[in-house]
């Protein structure tokens, strides 16, 4: 559709192309994958609507590689236009495909230039299949340059792929980001031969460095070390709170666990954190409980959150959540302001939550 025609010149093939088609799909590309990274972050995600955004994504991604490189102009115009994390995945995946190493250095240098971890960058290498991207990740490893490292390692966490002996010398690393991946990959791959250095991680100086450390020595076995800095984590209530918390879940044990989420709720600062915690115990009594919560304007997507991790047959119920907090009353309108935010509709859900309850 995209491809007008080609032509031989000089031994290579030249492509004419539709350039509205071709500036829609680097457009829609960018914008799709954008759009499934952030759903694919939400807790707990929808795999059935990430997948849908996936099924979008790959038609353009299509056209693109159809259009060689005379796709480039539009890659890097979206890219000027609005440098965000779906156009430097776009810009580093297309790169990729065709081997570009001019293209994949740019792209690096991009990533470099981020403020969230290189987030389309990495999300370019974890799109492409582990031995389309293996030269580089062999290549970048055991580089110099520290952000070369770790897009190696989190491309190997993406990927699931063990590094083998370097993994040791990468859970030393003197970059604290390098260090922090690499120990969420010893946790990923259940390597209990490191646990000794991962227990070590726990008295470094930077916190994302032991927060995962803490999480890779939960996944290992060994909850009873990784308590208290899953605590500190928690109760601090920042970014990484919910990945704390839900690790402190499993740790165990749940009377503990409990009696921590009950400090929690006593405090305004942590209330919507041990809401949504709530629904990481698996217990579908609380549901008159959550219902609750949903009334409460600065609890209500903390509630929403752990309805649908509790009960996720609620996902394909309708009526239950709603875009438009502003028709919820009042209070819902002056809390949220005009942003479209998933809330859930408490009257909604009690309705619903009393042929569930009778089951």
């Amino acid at each position: 559709m995209m491809v007008a025609g080609s032509k031989q010149s000089g031994g290579t093939i030249e492509r004419r192309i539709v350039q509205d088609v071709v500036r829609q799909h680097a457009e829609q590309a960018a914008f799709f994958w954008a759009q499934r990274d952030t759903l694919a972050a939400e807790d707990p995600p929808d795999g059935n609507v990430v997948a849908g955004v996936d099924r979008r994504l790959e038609p353009n991604l299509d056209g693109l590689r159809i259009s060689g490189t005379a796709a480039w102009p539009f890659i890097e115009a979206a890219y000027e236009d609005f440098p965000e994390k779906g156009e430097l995945f776009l810009f580093a995946w297309l790169a990729i495909e065709q081997d570009n190493d001019s293209k994949v250095r740019r792209a690096v240098e991009l990533g470099r230039a981020s403020d969230d971890d290189a987030r389309g960058l990495v999300g370019a290498l974890a799109w492409h299949k582990a031995e389309t991207i293996s030269p580089l990740v062999r290549r970048w490893i055991s580089a110099q340059d520290a952000f070369l490292r770790y897009l190696a390692v989190a491309t190997c966490r993406e990927h699931g792929v063990d590094p083998k002996s370097l993994l040791t010398n990468l859970l030393r690393d003197p970059d604290g980001r390098v260090r922090a991946n690499s120990l969420h990959l010893a946790g990923v791959l259940k390597r209990a031969d490191l646990t000794h250095d991962v227990i070590s991680a726990l008295d470094s100086d930077d916190g994302r460095v032991r927060l995962w450390a803490a999480w890779a020595l939960n996944e290992l076995g060994r909850g009873d070390l990784a308590r208290a800095e899953l605590r500190k984590v928690a109760a601090a209530n920042g970014p990484n709170a919910l990945t704390a918390l839900r690790a402190l879940i499993q740790a165990g044990p749940q009377d503990d666990v409990r009696a921590f989420m009950g400090g929690l709720l006593k405090s305004p600062d942590t209330t919507s954190l041990a809401v949504r915690g709530a629904g990481m115990l698996g217990d579908r009594s609380i549901l008159p409980w959550l219902v609750q919560q949903m009334r409460a304007p600065a609890l209500a997507v903390a509630a929403g959150g752990a309805l649908l991790e509790t009960f996720p047959e609620a996902r394909g119920i309708d009526g239950l959540f709603t875009l438009d907090p502003t028709t919820l009353g009042p209070d819902f309108e002056e809390h949220f302001g005009d942003f479209a935010v998933k809330v859930p509709v408490a009257e909604n859900v009690r309705t619903w939550s009393d042929s569930v309850l009778q089951k």
